[in-house]
């Protein structure tokens, strides 16, 4: 497939076309993110790990000033997203061992992460909880819409974060999410080999005896977008800008594009054009 040239702004800015030329119409299931692309809980969580895993790094010893060490860490975060954030803590645990120093268990500083995660996002969790706030308060804007859009054109819709599974089905149930999903909500696993996005989509594949092309992924990370083109299907980013919720967030998009993104999307706010331009050409 030729990419085409340059890219299209569709008129109110509804989406970039970065390649013309996708097939549209055969969509039969729908893979979704979780963190970024349809729940705004977690927003931030870049500012937690990057500080925390150059405090370790600086621990060593190593000659490498403070910046050096924050580009090199926000390298591989950004890399990794997408994946279990378990790869993370085990590229923390190589980084601190290639600088002389004796690494703990990676599992021992994702517990770390978690901690400190969740100190910024308890808040939010109980205002959630408590009906402080409603589901939409802490959603990418228009996810709900976009969903319910989707299943009434009866389209098969599954979930799959580098999220742990406890979490992710918790918050999905507390943003109104579940319904959408049901049952077909996947997350990191303590046997973290046992779970990959990649093995999500060749589950969804195989399952639903799918051609690559009937296959349609949202995502805001480098795997899930990778994963989906590598299977021949159409996959398009969310480059959601979390803290100003409106308009697109550069950094997500040029990386989304690196990874192969078909468009790009800011949200879900003009969820009746982008489902006219998917599944009405």
């Amino acid at each position: 497939m030729a990419p085409h040239c340059g890219s299209f702004m569709v008129p109110n800015n509804d989406f970039e076309i970065i390649h013309g030329d996708i097939p549209r119409g055969r969509f039969r299931s729908v893979l979704f993110d979780f963190d970024g692309t349809l729940s705004l809980i977690r927003e931030g969580w870049p500012q937690v790990m990057i500080p925390m895993m150059v405090e370790i790094l600086r621990e060593t010893g190593t000659k490498e000033i403070e910046a050096q060490l924050t580009a090199a860490v926000e390298d591989f975060v950004m890399r990794l997203n997408g994946r279990q954030t378990i790869y993370q803590m085990i590229q923390l645990a190589d980084e601190v061992r290639a600088r002389g120093g004796q690494p703990l268990e990676p599992l021992a500083y994702k517990h770390q992460y978690h901690d400190l995660l969740m100190k910024r996002i308890q808040r939010r969790l109980h205002d959630l909880e408590t009906g402080q706030a409603r589901p939409e308060d802490w959603t990418v804007p228009g996810s709900h819409e976009f969903l319910q859009s989707l299943k009434d054109r009866s389209l098969n819709l599954f979930l799959a974060s580098g999220t742990d599974l406890k979490y992710v089905r918790h918050e999905a149930e507390l943003l109104g999410l579940t319904r959408f999903f049901e049952n077909q909500i996947y997350g990191a696993l303590d046997d973290y080999k046992n779970f990959s996005k990649k093995m999500v989509i060749e589950r969804i594949i195989g399952d639903h005896d799918l051609q690559g092309d009937q296959l349609l992924g949202f995502g805001d990370g480098f795997v899930e977008i990778e994963e989906i083109k590598r299977v021949g299907g159409v996959a398009v980013a969310v480059a959601s800008d979390e803290v100003n919720r409106q308009g697109i967030n550069q950094w997500k998009r040029q990386r989304l594009i690196q990874a192969g993104a078909d468009l790009v999307i800011p949200d879900f706010r003009r969820h009746e054009e982008l489902v006219h331009y998917l599944f009405d050409a």
